[in-house]
């Protein structure tokens, strides 16, 4: 879809419910000090298996270099699945997430975590159409988010320098 301009020529960016900016920015998570999203997350907004996502990924390793993706400890694992259900509760959501998530903390494989270009090379790994375009919504909602943040740093700084008086 493409993005609607508002006044001051800034793009506005709409999608469906089920893929709004909001859902895909949610399942965005700072680990390790990255910006990261889970492969299960990923597979459920692409629509399709994370072991099919995975094994797209294992048959081209090349094109996912360390700083593109990495396997989560299971110390992280336990944190993210913390996260996602408290997100789950905050923002009122069916307890079908709450219950995969809980269920993906028992996994027999430790998650894998993709950066903003990992998303990015997700997409040619995967070749489809419906993978292109879930991909640009992505990295719109990790553009959002480091705008946010450039735009709000100011503020953070304050925050912290209020907390440490």
């Amino acid at each position: 879809m493409e993005p609607l301009k508002n006044t001051n020529n800034s793009s506005i960016i709409m999608y469906n419910a089920k893929d709004s900016l909001k859902d895909i920015e949610d399942r965005i998570f700072c680990i390790r000090g990255v910006n990261v999203m889970i492969d299960r997350d990923l597979a459920e907004i692409y629509e399709v298996e994370t072991k099919r996502l995975n094994e797209a990924v294992k048959r081209n390793l090349k094109r996912f270099p360390p700083h593109y993706m990495f396997q989560l400890t299971k110390e992280e694992q336990e944190r993210y699945s913390f996260l996602r259900s408290q997100f789950a509760t905050i923002n009122n959501l069916t307890s079908q997430i709450t219950t995969s998530s809980l269920r993906g903390r028992h996994s027999k494989y430790l998650p894998y975590a993709f950066t903003e270009q990992g998303v990015s090379m997700l997409a040619s790994v995967l070749n489809s159409d419906t993978a292109v375009e879930t991909s640009i919504k992505i990295i719109d909602a990790f553009v959002a988010m480091r705008h946010f943040m450039q735009n709000n740093a100011k503020f953070f700084v304050e925050i912290d320098n209020i907390k440490q008086h």
